[in-house]
């Protein structure tokens, strides 16, 4: 039997690739990931914002905009070119948006779609052959908790990640006998920029939601910088799970994710149980089934 803390032991330097490492999550992944001698591809729309990684290890720097479809063909071959193949990618690139439901902007919502879901489903797209090809590989997709349980405030953002945990279940399910690993990571608040300059925030605001959507905003903005999740010990956790020989399907990172997880499991049975009678009366009567047979 395997646990939680045994590791997998590793026969050759494995090749990591990571999206969105200017910043927070995929800065520390990829600090951590060099450190430990992991021949690493480190990526950002801006690669002058990766000059202190470029010194690192074995580091490979390439502009990276997961938008862009010629962008991620030409990095995925590079990386494939320089390394022979990619182990690990680490789809973490995203961005946020603050506004109630009603109040979001079409524009800014497509364009957190475009990052959020197509933009990591393009990554997938490219890593795949390869993978497929050697039967071996791993994808580490960034969710949310906002992924598991939505917020008011960011409706549209926890719809771009309840996308990327059904596509992620779909997908794990169709690789895995192909011996490629899939797994979601799933943080509550953690000290990254994602509340502070990385979302943008509706221009429209309705007086209606100012007890819901604006209070929740207003407290999210106030706490960027100070939330209790530490990115590096989120880095270390998220390398952890990926190096163990029984990695989780869902990595939950941070006691709010561990406690609104769980809650959120709880709510769902007892309304599960609750309407029971009417769920499974809703399909044709047994006799009416045996007799269609």
């Amino acid at each position: 039997m395997t646990t939680a803390n045994q590791q997998l032991v590793i026969t050759e330097t494995p090749v990591w690739f990571i999206t969105g490492c200017s910043t927070g999550f995929g800065r520390e992944i990829a600090k951590l990931a060099l450190a430990a001698g992991y021949r690493t591809v480190v990526t950002a729309r801006d690669p002058d914002d990766l000059k202190d990684l470029a010194a690192l290890g074995h580091a490979l720097v390439l502009r990276l905009d997961v938008t862009n479809r010629h962008q991620v063909e030409h990095a995925v071959a590079a990386a494939e070119e320089k390394f022979g193949h990619i182990d690990v990618l680490v789809n973490n690139a995203g961005i946020g948006y603050f506004g109630a439901v009603e109040e979001s902007e079409e524009a800014e919502v497509r364009k957190m779609f475009e990052i959020n879901v197509f933009g990591l489903a393009r990554m997938i797209h490219g890593v795949l052959p390869g993978m497929r090809k050697r039967r071996r590989g791993f994808i580490v997709n960034l969710s949310s908790i906002g992924g598991l349980r939505s917020f008011p405030a960011i409706g549209y953002y926890n719809a771009t990640k309840f996308a990327v945990e059904g596509l992620s279940e779909a997908l794990w399910q169709e690789v895995e006998p192909l011996g490629i690993r899939v797994m979601l990571v799933e943080p509550s608040g953690f000290r990254t920029d994602w509340a502070g300059r990385s979302a943008n925030e509706s221009k429209n605001v309705i007086d209606d939601y100012a007890a819901t959507a604006g209070i929740w905003r207003r407290e999210v903005r106030a706490s960027s910088g100070h939330q209790p999740g530490d990115p590096v010990r989120a880095a270390r956790a998220i390398i952890k799970a990926v190096e163990s020989l029984n990695p989780p399907h869902h990595l939950l990172l941070g006691n709010d994710a561990y406690n609104a997880a769980t809650a959120k499991l709880d709510e769902l049975r007892q309304q599960y149980a609750a309407w029971e009678a009417v769920a499974r009366g809703a399909d044709f009567p047994p006799v009416a089934r045996a007799a269609a047979a």
